[in-house]
């Protein structure tokens, strides 16, 4: 098992599981528009790209079949587990 960390410090490529957000440190009105793109606890994400020029901003996820992009301020907020992909033999 590996180590829970934000979103924003996840690798790109790589699938993690949503373990907790902190709701206090966004507005309601961006905490309606997460949840409404399918953000929240103990969905599966996976992280695809990433802004450029070191600002890293925005980051776009793929949530089920959908790919979004949410603020990296979002994404520090948001804690995730990797989730390790075992290969079939």
């Amino acid at each position: 098992m590996q180590t829970p960390t934000t979103l924003d410090q996840l690798s790109l490529n790589h699938k993690a599981e949503i373990v907790a957000i902190d709701w206090a440190a966004i507005s309601d009105n961006e905490g309606r528009r997460l949840r409404a793109l399918g953000i929240d606890e103990g969905i599966a994400v996976e992280k695809l790209y990433k802004g450029m020029f070191g600002l890293n901003d925005p980051i776009a996820l793929k949530v089920g079949r959908m790919l979004i992009a949410i603020r990296k301020s979002h994404a520090q907020v948001i804690s995730v587990q990797p989730v390790s992909v075992a290969i079939p033999a």
